[in-house]
């Protein structure tokens, strides 16, 4: 009688450490496909650029260093892609992609900034529908990527509480996977300065 709470204790125990593994595997699985969907809709985003640009060339034959600038920010940003897309869980990665999508914004930006100087730019049929286009990716890669941050969050979460945290290292998930924050957040949240 008593082999057999002791065996029924032990597949107790084998049964609650497999659950854990089980589902640090499922979190960490979830994080990166949701990284493969911020992956989709950034290729989608990299693959209009070229196009907005080639039509914006025509009308701001002045303007080619701003254009040179989104081409070449566009192309940090795929290789930051490629890196991370290797790997969703290295941190480095994620934080150098981080990055090259906050630079790639700021070049898209100053280029809307260029293009409201060229009214006949703004009302090219050609240029309306890229930066349609343009608006909704970075729309859905805004949502792709809270869905991504909501993930790792909850792989962290779970990963750093009690009882999994004793059997994390063990299983092989040792570091935290980094969130995808691209905005400089001390600029978002710093009042604007305002002078007359």
């Amino acid at each position: 009688m008593e082999t057999i709470i002791v065996l029924a204790v032990i597949a107790a125990i084998v049964f609650w450490i497999v659950g854990i593994y089980n589902k640090l595997v499922t979190l960490k699985n979830r994080f990166k496909n949701a990284f493969s969907q911020i992956e989709v809709q950034l290729k989608r985003r990299y693959d209009l650029i070229p196009n907005l640009v080639e039509t914006a060339k025509g009308y701001m034959s002045h303007e080619r260093e701003t254009l040179e600038a989104v081409i070449n920010a566009r192309n940090q940003a795929m290789a930051g892609l490629q890196a991370a897309a290797k790997d969703p869980s290295n941190g480095d990665s994620i934080k150098q992609l981080a990055s090259a999508e906050g630079a790639l914004g700021g070049a898209l930006g100053r280029l809307s900034v260029v293009m409201e100087a060229y009214p006949d730019l703004k009302a090219n049929q050609n240029m309306m529908q890229l930066s349609e286009e343009l608006t909704s990716t970075e729309n859905k890669v805004a949502f792709s990527r809270q869905s991504y941050n909501d993930q790792v969050t909850g792989y962290n979460t779970y990963k750093q509480t009690f009882p999994a945290v004793v059997l994390a290292n063990v299983f092989g998930h040792v570091s935290d996977a980094t969130l995808l924050e691209y905005e400089d957040r001390e600029a978002m949240q710093a009042a604007p300065e305002v002078s007359f």
